[in-house]
């Protein structure tokens, strides 16, 4: 696979979205969820945007597998904390407008992008985020992922680069909400 992939002058997936992924995680917000330096009110807003996102791509698209399914968690986690508002920061409804445009095959790598993220970084962060962090527990974790590996391409690397920029948005725009 590395051999026709070098002769279409690609990178494997992980290798060529590396750099906005690092991007990120290195995001002033990203490190004060990871450092568990969030109020209530700010991780609040960071759930309001992952369950927008979550809400959009499984009430238009098909997920690989239904234990990926993120909304109820989601919501379960922003009740428990005692915010009922789904009003979202403009940086997340931009990224949901473009979601919506996609075709399964492009939502597959947004799925990538979302979903591995919760189960992978997110195993460390729901340690150190306020509330119960149901968001972040999977029935069957091998499981989960293991359907979106099998679907998983190389060509998906723009597209998730892409939201990659989304992510980079949002955590900006909720930088700004927490000023």
């Amino acid at each position: 696979m590395v051999g026709i992939l070098q002769k279409l002058n690609m990178k494997p997936l992980k290798e060529a979205t590396h750099d906005k992924h690092k991007e990120v995680e290195r995001m002033p917000f990203n490190v004060k969820m990871f450092k568990g330096q969030l109020s209530v009110d700010e991780y609040g807003w960071y759930l309001r945007s992952q369950l927008n996102i979550f809400r959009t791509i499984e009430t238009n698209f098909e997920l690989p597998h239904e234990g990926l399914s993120r909304v109820e968690a989601t919501a379960f986690d922003l009740m428990s904390l005692g915010i009922d508002s789904l009003i979202c920061d403009e940086a997340t409804r931009d990224y949901l407008e473009y979601l919506k445009g996609l075709d399964q095959d492009k939502i597959n790598a947004h799925i990538y992008l979302n979903y591995l993220a919760i189960m992978f970084g997110g195993q460390m962060m729901k340690k150190n985020t306020p509330g119960p962090g149901k968001m972040y527990d999977f029935d069957n974790m091998m499981e989960c992922m293991q359907s979106v590996r099998k679907i998983q391409k190389d060509e998906w690397a723009d597209e998730v680069n892409i939201g990659f920029d989304f992510m980079i948005k949002i955590m900006e725009n909720l930088e700004g909400c927490l000023n």
